[in-house]
């Protein structure tokens, strides 16, 4: 019997339509909490991915476990203590980890490729549109993408920080249907469970708010970088986006399967009612904000419930020195987080035509470009 015949002896029904899921292996679950790669793991996961290709469906894997493959692979300290030395352990672990990705997978007949981004990847419009055609064309192509963050060039200011903060942003490039962040923990609980025993599984996430951020913890294993904090955040992203995200324990039996074919695994949130389009998930999940804008109660009513494009006569203040085309968070004066967006002036300009009409900008600055500061097309509200 060949290994695609085991496949399909052991499949569970294929769903009727394809969908492209995005599979997020932490340390944790890649290591099984120890200090090397548990191939013996990865090899079961790699069962289930395959399955799902064999099923019809998109398959994206975003892999840590760099460091831990060129500590193992160098037989390095336990701790590097420099950002050189994880460069240097990241590089090398790269190597090694795509190396085991690709031979696992050929056991079952697929083709692997690698992509390694950093947030300057996703902050710009055209970088972030070639990353995604790059993606597509792995797919297109019956490639298995396995994605990382660059770490042997990535810098403070250019990394995206953690895994899954960036399969979040994966899942987006890739117009994906679900998100499936894989850790060493069954999901998000109602209370640590390291410390309370009787803390309860939550099961499905509708909202998420100050009381559920504080419910996450830490890293478990202190092998990555990520903790349920980053997943909170990642499921926060991916819902915007009309994704549906689940936090479930890797080391659970056919996990991938199960939360594809709808079943109960994990903690699963559900997905805001209407995705954001292309341009507006770039918004979302791209560049970081360059500053902030402070806008009255009546922009806030146009903006957050008329669905209408920020206006100058509605700023109370600009915080920040952002050019054109960069994007700014925009807060009630209550200090509220409502919306982000791309401006069509500079801060400086802002500055300068806060509170005044639209048909004062050109009298004003001596040049325009357009009647609005933030365009509705360019514009994200993100109030819960």
């Amino acid at each position: 019997m060949t290994v695609q015949d085991a496949l399909r002896d052991g499949d569970i029904a294929a769903t009727v339509s394809s969908q492209t899921i995005v599979v997020k292996l932490g340390t944790s679950v890649l290591t099984g909490g120890s200090q090397h790669l548990d191939q013996a793991h990865m090899v079961e996961l790699v069962r289930q991915c395959a399955r799902l290709r064999q099923q019809g469906h998109q398959v994206i894997i975003v892999s840590s476990g760099a460091i831990a493959a060129g500590r193992e692979h160098l037989d390095y300290p336990v701790l590097a203590d420099t950002v050189a030395n994880k460069q240097m352990l990241a590089a090398v672990g790269q190597c090694r980890l795509i190396q085991t990705w690709e031979h696992l997978f050929s056991l079952y007949g697929f083709q692997v490729g690698q992509m390694l981004l950093t947030r300057a990847d996703l902050d710009h419009r055209e970088r972030f549109l070639n990353a995604r055609d790059m993606l597509h064309a792995l797919l297109d192509n019956g490639i298995i993408p396995i994605v990382n963050e660059n770490d042997a060039v990535a810098t403070s200011e250019i990394k995206v920080g953690d895994n899954d903060n960036l399969s979040a942003l994966v899942a987006i490039l890739a117009n994906a249907d679900k998100l499936l962040l894989l850790t060493d923990q069954p999901g998000l609980f109602t209370a640590d469970p390291r410390t309370q025993p009787d803390a309860e599984l939550i099961r499905e996430v509708h909202t998420i708010d100050e009381t559920l951020r504080k419910l996450a913890g830490g890293s478990v294993t202190g092998l990555g970088t990520g903790g349920m904090a980053t997943k909170l955040q990642a499921a926060d992203i991916g819902r915007r986006a009309g994704i549906e995200v689940t936090i479930a324990a890797g080391s659970k039996p056919e996990v991938i399967q199960n939360v594809v074919a709808g079943n109960s695994a994990g903690t699963r949130f559900l997905p805001l009612e209407s995705p954001l389009e292309s341009r507006k998930r770039w918004i979302l999940a791209g560049p970081p904000p360059a500053g902030d804008i402070t806008i009255d109660t009546g922009a806030v009513t146009a903006v957050t419930q008329k669905g209408s494009s920020l206006l100058s006569k509605g700023i109370v203040s600009v915080k920040g020195d952002f050019a054109r085309g960069e994007v700014a968070r925009i807060y009630s004066v209550e200090g509220q987080c409502l919306a982000r967006g791309i401006c069509r002036y500079s801060a400086a300009d802002l500055r300068r035509i806060a509170g005044a009409h639209s048909q004062q900008i050109a009298d004003i600055l001596g040049y325009e470009y357009g009647p609005v500061a933030i365009h509705r097309d360019d514009l994200v509200v993100i109030g819960d």
